[in-house]
This record gives C-alpha cells, sequence and structure tokens, in this order.
C-alpha cells in the first residue's frame, strides 16, 4: 500500500505541476506583453519585437499547446514518403513534431520573423538534416511553386486569414489526389466553452466543403476549451 502511494506521488506533483503551468504561464505573458505592447491580439496574429519573443515562448511552453500539437501530429499518421505543410507553425513546435514522427520532408510558412528565428532554432538539427523548410511568407503569399504536398496543417491560425475559403480553395490546389487537410481551432476568446469550439469546427467544416474538400470529420480533445481538429480529403488532381 505504501509503495503504492510512493508511486503516485510524482504523477501528482506532474499534475500539479502542468496545471498551475497552464495557468500562470499565460497569465505571466500577456502582462509582460501589455508592459511591452499593449496591442496583445496584434503580437498574437504577428509576434514582433520583444513583446513578439514573450508571445512566441508563451505558445511554445503552454502545457495544453504543447499537448495539442502532439495530438493533431498523431491523428495525421504522416508516412515517409509524406511532404507535409504547416500554415502558420508559429514557435515551430508542431514542426518537430512532424519530423519526430518520421515526415519526408516539412515545410512551414508564418509571416512573423520572430517566430521563423525561434522556430528555426527548435528545428535546426532537422533543417540541417534538409528534412524541414521553414519560409517567411502569409497564407495568402504562397511562393506559387510550393507543393503538391500529401498534407496540409494548421493550429489555431485559419481566423486570421483574409478570405479564407479563397485560401483554402489554394490549398487543395496544392495537394496531391487524395491529400488531407487538417484545420484546428482551440479557441482562447474569454469564456470559450465547449460549445465554441463545436460551433468552431462547424464553421470550419462549412469553409472545407466550400473549398472542395471531402468527407470531413471532426475530432475533439477534451482540454479546456477543447480542442477541435477538422480532417478532410482532396477529392481528385490539382487544378492547373
Amino acid at each position: 500500500m505504501g509503495t503504492q502511494h510512493e508511486a503516485s506521488i510524482p504523477r501528482a506533483v506532474k499534475r500539479a505541476a502542468t496545471t498551475a503551468a497552464e495557468f500562470w504561464i499565460p497569465r505571466a505573458c500577456i502582462a509582460a506583453v501589455r508592459a511591452l505592447d499593449r496591442d496583445v491580439i496584434g503580437q498574437a496574429h504577428r509576434p514582433r519585437g520583444a513583446a513578439g519573443r514573450v508571445t512566441a515562448w508563451e505558445m511554445a511552453h503552454r502545457p495544453s499547446n504543447r499537448q495539442r500539437n502532439r495530438w493533431v501530429v498523431s491523428l495525421l499518421e504522416v508516412q515517409p514518403a509524406d511532404r507535409v505543410l504547416e500554415i502558420g507553425f508559429g514557435p515551430g513546435v508542431a514542426i518537430a513534431e512532424l519530423a519526430r514522427a518520421g515526415a519526408g520532408h516539412v515545410y512551414g510558412i508564418d509571416h512573423s520573423a520572430v517566430m521563423l528565428r525561434q522556430a528555426s532554432r527548435r528545428n535546426a538539427a532537422a533543417i540541417r538534416a534538409g528534412r524541414v523548410t521553414l519560409l517567411n511568407a502569409s497564407a495568402e503569399q504562397l511562393p506559387p511553386a510550393l507543393g503538391p504536398f500529401d498534407v496540409i496543417l494548421a493550429v489555431n491560425s485559419l481566423g486570421f486569414w483574409p478570405a479564407p475559403g479563397e485560401r483554402l480553395a489554394d490549398l487543395r490546389r496544392r495537394l496531391a489526389p487524395g491529400g488531407r487537410i487538417a484545420v484546428v481551432s482551440q479557441p482562447r476568446c474569454p469564456e470559450a466553452t465547449e460549445t465554441t469550439s463545436r460551433r468552431a469546427a462547424a464553421g470550419i467544416e462549412s469553409l472545407l466543403r466550400g473549398a472542395g474538400f471531402t468527407d470531413p470529420r471532426t475530432e475533439t480533445l477534451p482540454l479546456s476549451p477543447p480542442a477541435a481538429c477538422v480532417l478532410a480529403v482532396s477529392p481528385g488532381p490539382p487544378e492547373r
């Protein structure tokens, strides 16, 4: 009985530490960002300067963010021959997970120079090995020659895209026949609930169908609030 109790202590301590980190990391970082730049929402959209470095650190170290990225990558079941693109890679946590999962080549774009620097440091070994390529670009200004891909991923970035339906249609054309897309939303607005996440998923599914994707399905990770991942398929050969 005593041995069982002792074995449970590390798990309990780990849970407590994770809970504390999930509560305090975003609050401390938001306070720091606000002190450096009052445009907190703008920093979330495009981190820049000292405040942007704080924002990137928070995104990389918040426990729920790390759990969400591992979960999304596991849903994609990437294969050694897969070419994968992440739109809005942030500090590069999902890029690292994709490389570890065995994707053939992982590409990423982000319009923040701060995020590009942080993600490049986090994935330096994979970049040197020729398995990861990171570019400073936005969803609406993808290089024309980028693609085709087997998998495309976007985590909490679609809400910042101008004309998201048009962007998704462009991404569908960059997928190989049968290629998959995963669009993730974990609402971070005050008082977000399971209902908020469900509505976000329904909106994403509607946009994907409108952009020509098929077979959408939604998976949910029970965080607070839940993270919703909508997966869909490109039905045929890319349009020329």
